[in-house]
């Protein structure tokens, strides 16, 4: 296995990169607009999404080299559908996908800064290999001293040295991302709401005490339900960068889409997902936004255990009452009420046509509007979004308030694992049985 040894750093080195990227995303822009006039409609149409392609893979390189915390970003990004289409979002989502491990040696000394002693002085087994590495740190599997099973998550050193740079440098693209919006796909973005948003996300995710916070409290909503697995924080060998919390075991997610698993259990999954989604959005306003299969196991039992908890969006209560009344409002048909919500949410003025943003809401949450069950794999979602698309720009709806970025994130996810179970439901009795339980 590839190991890596040190976050790319130096504020020239990073800066110049940053640069070259914008630079080389700019003219590329550029290029496709002065060719324009010479091609044909199809000719046009095709050279753009070749162009788009080809800038999301720059992204995606650079990030790979400079890592850390712009890498984090940039899978921030890919949810943004109104920045890139989705043809290009596919290649961002790119950096989702696992990276190299740092080397034995290098997490050693991380712990040992953090905690006081090393690894082989504190837990009773330490596993050299760790089980799982993404953008900000790593996991390792550990046997505490009284016989507890943990998985110990050490945050790579020089990520935070690296954060203020690779913001600004955030910044650099998002201007570059904002021309194209508003020259080539005709959209206005408010990029310093999105900036905003993923500046405060990535802040949350690079502090470990904040992350065991998320942990007691997902623990205190969640205690009575017997289906939920949420791991428990072990305080004592935690600090700002290492996170000690008891092992959850079970089969990822992914493992159990697909056809050749038990269409039982499949179905049982799919209503405990929805379950947990909508309990979080509509009942306790505080929403795991990372809706990736990586991040959920389901054991034999079966019951659905919830990891990493660093990207926790908390609503204040007027958002999470608002968006409890747009649920309700799609469950009675009250077209009026659900305009009102969606000014109280932001999505709206109160002097603005509210029909074309209902007809949104209508088409997106379809399967929660009819009574009968629904094939996820017979909805057609690129269908939809374009149609959703077609109005929003043909009506001018640009409003995207800051608390939707990582709602958004969390229902792309939620549908991407629904599709990948197949399950044919009633999806809209899932919804309903969620909103009943909240009092008010």
């Amino acid at each position: 296995m590839a190991k890596r040894t040190s976050i790319t750093s130096g504020r020239a080195r990073r800066a110049i990169k940053m640069g070259e990227l914008a630079s080389q995303v700019g003219s590329s822009y550029l290029w496709n607009q002065l060719r324009r006039p010479f091609l044909s409609a199809p000719a046009r149409d095709r050279e753009l999404l070749e162009t788009h392609i080809r800038n999301a893979q720059r992204i995606v390189e650079s990030s790979k080299q400079l890592r850390g915390a712009f890498m984090k970003l940039i899978q921030m990004l890919s949810i943004r559908k109104d920045l890139l289409p989705g043809e290009a979002l596919d290649v961002l989502r790119a950096t989702q996908s696992s990276v190299p491990p740092m080397s034995y040696a290098t997490i050693s000394e991380q712990i040992r800064k953090e905690i006081g002693k090393r690894p082989e002085a504190i837990f009773r087994s330490f596993d050299q290999t760790a089980f799982a590495a993404a953008s900000l740190g790593q996991v390792h599997r550990a046997v505490t001293r009284d016989g507890l099973d943990v998985a110990v998550k050490i945050q790579y050193p020089g990520v935070e040295d690296t954060v203020e740079q690779d913001l600004q440098n955030l910044k650099l693209l998002l201007r570059t991302l904002q021309a194209l919006g508003h020259d080539v796909m005709r959209q206005q973005i408010d990029t310093a709401a999105v900036y905003k948003e993923l500046e405060l996300r990535l802040r949350e995710e690079l502090d470990y005490v904040n992350e065991a916070r998320n942990i007691v409290e997902f623990g205190r909503r969640l205690g009575a339900d017997s289906e939920i697995m949420i791991p428990r924080y072990v305080k004592e060998l935690s600090s700002r960068r290492v996170l000690t919390m008891t092992y959850v075991d079970g089969y990822p997610l992914a493992d159990v889409m697909g056809p050749e698993v038990d269409a039982e259990l499949r179905e049982w999954v799919a209503a405990k997902i929805h379950e947990f989604a909508w309990r979080q959005i509509l009942e306790f306003g505080l929403l795991h936004t990372d809706f990736h299969p990586g991040n959920y196991l389901v054991s034999h039992h079966p019951r659905l255990g919830v990891l990493d908890f660093g990207s926790i969006r908390r609503f204040p209560e007027p958002v999470r009452k608002a968006n409890l009344q747009v649920a309700r409002s799609i469950l009675s048909g009250d077209d009026k009420s659900l305009a009102a919500a969606m000014v109280k949410l932001g999505y709206l003025d109160r002097n603005q046509d509210a029909a074309p943003m209902v007809r949104i809401i209508h088409i997106l949450f379809e399967p929660m509007r009819v009574d009968h069950a629904v094939d996820p794999l017979e909805y057609d979602t690129v269908g939809k979004a374009t149609k959703v698309g077609e109005l929003a720009l043909e009506n001018r709806l640009y409003k995207s308030p800051a608390h939707s970025v990582f709602l958004i994130r969390a229902l792309v996810g939620l549908e991407g694992i629904t599709r990948g179970l197949a399950v044919k439901t009633n999806y809209r009795r899932i919804f309903a049985d969620c909103i009943e339980r909240i009092p008010g």
